[in-house]
C-alpha cells in the first residue's frame, strides 16, 4: 500500500462525512418550517387563557363563558345549593372522582373537592356533557333536572348542584378546569 493510497482513503472518508453532514443540515432546514407550523398561532395562544370579571354574578345565578372553544359554567351558589351538594353521600354517585384539574383530579367527588373556595360559593366547570359532548341546561334556561343543577336534554343526563352526574348515560362528572381567583372580582383560567 502506497502513501498516496493511504491519503486517498482519508480524503474519501472526509468527503463522505462532509456530504452526510451537509445532507443532515439540509434535511433539518427543510423540516424545521414544517415542525414550526404545528405550533399554535398567537391568536390561539391568546384564547388558551381567560380573565372573567365575576363581580356582577348574584347568588343563585351563573355566567357562561367560552374557553378553548368550549362553554364554561361559573356559578355563584346559594347557601341551600351548597348544603344540598355537601349532603350527598359520595358512595351513591355514579362517578365518585372529583375530576378537578386544580390539583384534586383523582380525589373523592365531595363538594369541597369540586368548589373553587372553602365556603363552596363558587363553582367553575366545563359546560360539556360527558356523554356525547352536548351542552347541559342550567337554571338560566329554566331546566335544572332532577337534582337542581344541570340537565342535558339530548340524552337525559342529570347533574347536581356540584356538577356531579346523578342520573342518565353520562359516565363522568362535569370536569373542573384549571382556574384561580385573582382578587375578589376576577377568575383566571
Amino acid at each position: 500500500m502506497s502513501h498516496a493510497e493511504d491519503h486517498e482513503g482519508t480524503r474519501r472518508d472526509f468527503l463522505y462525512y462532509a456530504t452526510g453532514g451537509a445532507g443532515a443540515v439540509a434535511a433539518g432546514a427543510a423540516v424545521w418550517p414544517l415542525v414550526k407550523q404545528m405550533n399554535p398561532s398567537a391568536d390561539v395562544q391568546a384564547l388558551s387563557s381567560i380573565r372573567v370579571n365575576i363581580s356582577g354574578i348574584k347568588p343563585g345565578t351563573q355566567l357562561t363563558v367560552k374557553w378553548l372553544g368550549k362553554p364554561v359554567f361559573i356559578r355563584r351558589r346559594r347557601e341551600d345549593e351548597i348544603a344540598e351538594a355537601r349532603d350527598v353521600d359520595v358512595a351513591s354517585l355514579p362517578d365518585p372522582i372529583a375530576r378537578n384539574a386544580n390539583g384534586q383530579d383523582t380525589a373523592d367527588a365531595t363538594d369541597e373537592n369540586r368548589a373553587m373556595d372553602e365556603s363552596g360559593e363558587w363553582l367553575v366547570q366545563m359546560g360539556v356533557c360527558t356523554h356525547l359532548g352536548c351542552v347541559p341546561l342550567g337554571d338560566a334556561q329554566g331546566n335544572t333536572g332532577d337534582f337542581g343543577g344541570w340537565f342535558c336534554p339530548c340524552h337525559g343526563s342529570h347533574y347536581d348542584t356540584s356538577g356531579r352526574i346523578r342520573k342518565g348515560p353520562a359516565p363522568e362528572n362535569l370536569p373542573v378546569p384549571p382556574a384561580v381567583f385573582d382578587g375578589d372580582d376576577l377568575i383566571l383560567g
